[in-house]
């Protein structure tokens, strides 16, 4: 399924969650912080990019990592961008979309991505423009959101009504033909379960729009949810109650591609 939010209202969301985005991301920081793991101990970047950079988060991480390369933080978000630079997370900010980059072609050597692909609607371009912006021998690494991520969720809203409540992802089947089929080699690609528990229905939504990954796609409801449907929908996530809390789960692919080396 090729159906993703727009763009605008993407970058829209995440600016406006720049303050709160920290406080609440700890999945995102579990989930870079094991792409991270898949690196390849080689790799030793002259030039690397964070592609959805965020609050620059990950960007600093890798300047800690690789301490001698130039670091770029990329992000289709203009507050997240605020937030990297204020951070100093970086050598470099720019605002720019993973399926158009604004650089040179064979101008890096690693193309990071945490749980920022999943809003991009051609991911063929995404590999194409990864393909385009490495030099040979170059690394891409991800981590995307798959079908199955707040399935819970998604699960009670169907209990309530016929509306588009819970954003829609691409399947773990079309990542791994995407990823076959394009110039780069898969050196990794798997998906993992990522799962978190919650008091309460309110602290789960408080948490989806401070991280500003609310319901952006169409067809969701307009204007505010009443309160019977809210009781509604509480109601029946509460059937999927667990003794560690309300479950989320969250379905992660990972995967590192490799461009071929030169001769």
């Amino acid at each position: 399924m090729n159906e993703r939010p727009d763009k605008r209202l993407v970058a829209a969301s995440f600016s406006k969650a720049a303050g709160s985005y920290d406080s609440v991301a700890q999945l995102q920081r579990d989930v870079g912080q094991q792409l991270l793991q898949y690196l390849p101990l080689s790799l030793q970047p002259q030039r690397w990019l964070d592609v959805g950079c965020g609050t620059g988060f990950f960007s600093r991480a890798l300047t800690d990592r690789y301490p001698r390369s130039e670091g770029i933080a990329v992000d289709i978000a203009e507050g997240m961008l605020q937030h990297a630079r204020q951070a100093s997370a970086a050598q470099a900010f720019v605002a720019g979309d993973a399926e158009r980059l604004p650089l040179r072609d064979a101008s890096c050597d690693l193309l990071f991505s945490s749980l920022a692909l999943q809003w991009c609607a051609d991911f063929q371009a995404v590999l194409d423009e990864a393909h385009r912006v490495l030099r040979p021998g170059g690394t891409l690494a991800f981590s995307s959101l798959c079908v199955g991520t707040l399935q819970e969720l998604r699960d009670s809203w169907l209990a309530v009504d016929g509306f588009v409540h819970v954003n829609r992802f691409r399947s773990a089947e079309d990542y791994q033909a995407l990823c076959a089929g394009s110039s780069l080699q898969i050196r990794r690609l798997q998906v993992r379960a990522h799962r978190l528990y919650y008091a309460d229905l309110r602290s789960l939504t408080h948490g989806l729009k401070a991280l500003g990954a609310h319901n952006l796609n169409d067809g969701r409801p307009a204007g505010l949810t009443g309160r019977a449907r809210l009781r509604a929908l509480a109601d029946a996530y509460e059937r999927q109650r667990q003794a560690e809390g309300l479950p989320c789960t969250y379905q992660v692919i990972y995967g590192v591609l490799q461009k071929e080396p030169g001769p």
